[in-house]
């Protein structure tokens, strides 16, 4: 009854590896969960540093019920000064809670269930908003983890690419991401060190960066039709998304913490320009337009860190191994 298991981030990014598609499943099961009001999202919790602004540790508690019936907890830092250093910028630890006794029973390594279920977000939106699994050309914008993630589950989906564009600040970071991309994926990349350019054209585009404010401040950034997924959320300025159709995963979550679309409402007084959920897209609810871009900003709920890492929680007891802690719990019984 009071077991507790711990599982590290080579464990899961194993599970992630062998379960991409299923990952892509389980996300789009809890967005609709999610949109029926099956689930509990508190807003996340930022703690920010006065001398490191630019750095910060979230807390993104949440409940998911149906078939997982689990409440959690992720714990996730964000330092880009790690990057200098070739460090990773995230790092997290999920915890789970059993929701008949409130106790934890495991504690994951969540920097990789982190990033798995943002890529498996960013796919399943190319999929809803674009109805195919084709690129004739597609943008990515920032060739770090999260990207490099967002293309594996792009692979696992069975995307077809005609052009792949990598554009990152940093030259050298988007070469090696090209190579990686050639080499393991089957994806022959370039490399695009003008950002207009790497954009032009295309019919998919992807941000993950890890841009603090806009850099994007054309309005003519964008065309008609062109689907954008806003994954790190605050590169594009407020012009551009009060122009663009614009699909949330979570209006009032998404509409905060200086998000581009939070951005826009400061500034133009209303959220008029949100048009829907992914959920509502999924089914139906809502039609892409084909007359503006389409802007896709995940917010990235807590609920789906908890179907994430609930699925390589039960994986990773059914193959043995997660790691048991027996008496991790100094007492369970009352007088």
């Amino acid at each position: 009854m009071f077991e507790f298991s711990i599982i590290g981030g080579k464990t899961a990014r194993d599970i992630i590896r062998r379960s991409r598609k299923q990952i892509v499943d389980e996300v789009r099961a809890t967005y609709l969960a999610h949109e029926d009001g099956d689930s509990v999202n508190p807003n996340s919790y930022f703690l920010r540093f006065p001398e490191k602004p630019d750095s910060r540790i979230i807390a993104l508690p949440a409940y998911l019920g149906g078939e997982y019936n689990v409440a959690g907890i992720k714990w996730i830092s964000s330092f880009p000064g790690n990057i200098e250093h070739k460090v990773p910028r995230a790092s997290a630890a999920l915890l789970l809670n059993d929701y008949a006794t409130g106790y934890p029973f495991a504690c994951l390594e969540a920097s990789q269930i982190s990033a798995a279920r943002t890529a498996a977000s960013a796919v399943l939106a190319a999929q809803e908003l674009t109805g195919k699994r084709t690129a004739k050309r597609l943008t990515l914008v920032g060739a770090g983890i999260i990207a490099r993630n967002i293309l594996e589950f792009f692979k696992a989906q069975e995307w077809d690419v005609d052009d792949l564009v990598i554009h990152d600040r940093i030259p050298a970071y988007g070469q090696a991401f090209a190579e990686y991309a050639d080499a393991d994926l089957g994806y022959p990349a370039r490399v695009e060190a003008d950002l207009k350019t790497a954009v032009d054209g295309a019919d998919l585009v992807v941000f993950a960066t890890t841009a603090g404010e806009p850099h994007v401040l054309d309005p003519a950034a964008f065309a008609p039709g062109q689907i954008v997924l806003n994954i790190s959320l605050r590169d594009i300025g407020p012009e551009i998304i009060v122009a663009a159709q614009n699909i949330l995963d979570d209006v009032g979550h998404c509409m905060t913490a200086h998000t581009s679309p939070h951005l826009a409402e400061q500034k133009y007084g209303h959220r008029e320009f949100i048009d829907g959920t992914l959920a509502q897209v999924i089914r139906g609810q809502v039609e892409v337009a084909t007359d503006r871009p389409v802007i896709f900003s995940p917010f990235g709920l807590g609920v789906l860190d908890l179907a994430v890492g609930t699925h390589v929680y039960r994986t990773a007891q059914e193959s043995g191994e997660a790691v048991e802690i027996s008496d991790f719990f100094g007492e369970t019984q009352r007088w």
